[in-house]
């Protein structure tokens, strides 16, 4: 059996027709082993959790911080502690793709865990609005640059067959530390100066990120794209086994050979050949951000106070729910594909819209309003979890050519940021302005536009190299 499996893709076992005539057969390789890429994964997984944690890690210590650094009671320095993560995000993403490029993928994990060490430390010790300010700004750097890194290594790293059950990984990891920080957050009103601990944990997986990355394989491709194609086979053994080193790297050279990462301008990524695909991705993280997802993340708890749901408890059905969408879709990713998840999951939303409205309609009222919109809630949070959370990341590091990915990636997310930042913004002041229904149907109506979106300009990945990916794009755009 091992000596099947040690076969050449292109080797040949010689037998014998039924006249007695020479022929040949050509004998399968086996799948790459998921486990020898699932450690490496799981070491990039940490910078999602750093990254849900550091999103949720004012939810419950947001009171307690504003009275210990005198500013309780004002709202504009209480969301610009909230918000100000947002804005270190988005410069970290939007330079993110020129350090993947410049430094690799292990090194920019490394530099993502930097800040993040250095802005939890700042948190912890800071003494007025100032210091937790300039320490959230720290952390938010990091925050940007992880995800579009660990979108890229995950697509880099993984065999094509589970490289969607790979991906589904950092959105749990993502879940997992939004969860933790609310768990290790709820002492936080009883046990004076907790909030504190609250930003020293978090230095503890920042560090392990940073330590453990040391030993994780580098991504092949960029090792390719730089020239190094002997390291490049090293890594490849290291991550499939040796008897995939030969034909993973043929069908690597087919796209990367001559993609020199110097030679890519801002002009070639917004005007060039490679427009279609940088809109395809801009407007996937658009209409992510537009459908209200973050607006629900925030303000969940203030909706289910409002009918005398405690807030502990709201995030608690909020953060199940989102973990249970990112598990299911980490199962159905590599059966249904992106393309479906994205269209059910997008359709999902539109519906708990619809929901929302129907709630805070005179239809309705009393307790019937209350699980409506309870309800509508949560299945928005778990429709959102099983594709329009986990895919769109995923998705972009597969369909973008190796040419321009990391940069690509970094343009693609700093949209999601600048989005994300203005949603959040304006978000109660609609609600105070137009009320809950204009609000809520506007929201519907970008999950409803996403969905034909999708259907029209999406490729499905399943279980194609990154290389079928490119040509199948370059064919589409070919006159």
């Amino acid at each position: 059996m091992r000596g099947r499996q040690r076969v050449a893709s292109k080797e040949h076992i010689p037998v014998f027709d039924k006249e007695g005539n020479p022929t040949s057969l050509r004998l399968p390789i086996a799948k790459p082993a998921w486990r020898r890429s699932l450690w490496h994964v799981v070491v990039a997984s940490v910078s999602s959790f750093l990254y849900g944690y550091h999103v949720g890690v004012v939810n419950e210590t947001l009171e307690s911080i504003s009275i210990d650094l005198n500013f309780s009671g004002n709202t504009l320095s209480e969301g610009l502690v909230v918000s100000m993560c947002l804005v270190g995000a988005f410069l970290g993403s939007l330079f993110s793709g020129w350090i993947a490029d410049g430094v690799g993928r292990r090194r920019s994990f490394q530099l993502c865990a930097l800040p993040m060490i250095i802005g939890a430390g700042m948190s912890a010790t800071a003494k007025n609005l100032w210091g937790m300010l300039l320490g959230r700004l720290f952390v938010g750097t990091g925050m940007g640059l992880g995800p579009p890194v660990a979108a890229l290594y995950v697509a880099e790293v993984s065999p094509p067959a589970i490289r969607g059950t790979f991906g589904g990984l950092t959105q749990i990891a993502t879940c997992l530390g939004l969860m933790s920080s609310l768990f290790i957050g709820f002492p936080a009103k009883g046990i004076a100066g907790w909030w504190r601990v609250c930003f020293w944990v978090s230095i503890v997986p920042a560090a392990a990120l940073a330590l453990f990355m040391e030993i994780c394989a580098e991504s092949p491709h960029w090792l390719l794209k730089t020239g190094r194609s002997i390291e490049a086979e090293a890594e490849f053994e290291k991550l499939l086994g040796p008897v995939h080193v030969k034909p993973a790297m043929a069908e690597l050279s087919k796209s990367d050979r001559g993609d020199e990462s110097d030679t890519v301008k801002l002009y070639d990524l917004l005007c060039g050949c490679h427009a279609r695909v940088m809109f395809i991705g801009s407007a996937l993280f658009a209409l992510q951000q537009l459908s209200g997802i973050n607006a629900v993340f925030y303000f969940s708890s203030t909706v289910f106070e409002s009918f005398g749901v405690p807030s502990y408890l709201a995030n608690t059905c909020v953060g199940i729910c989102n973990l249970m969408g990112s598990v299911i879709a980490m199962i159905l990713m590599d059966k249904l594909g992106r393309k479906a998840l994205l269209l059910g999951s997008f359709f999902g939303m539109a519906v708990s819209m619809g929901l929302q409205v129907i709630a805070a309609s005179s239809f309705v009222s009393g307790f019937g309003s209350m699980y409506l919109s309870v309800g509508g809630m949560l299945l928005f949070v778990l429709s959102f979890a099983l594709g329009a959370g986990p895919v769109p990341s995923l998705l972009m590091s597969e369909i973008l050519p190796g040419k321009i990915r990391a940069k690509a990636m970094a343009i693609c997310l700093a949209v999601h940021w600048v989005i994300n930042f203005f949603v959040g913004l304006l978000f109660l002041r609609l609600l105070e302005q137009i009320g809950p229904q204009p609000l809520y149907t506007i929201f519907g109506s970008f999950c409803l536009i996403a969905v034909f979106f999708v259907k029209k300009f999406v490729l499905e990945t399943k279980g194609k190299s990154l290389q079928e990916i490119e040509i199948a794009l370059l064919a589409q755009e070919a006159p």
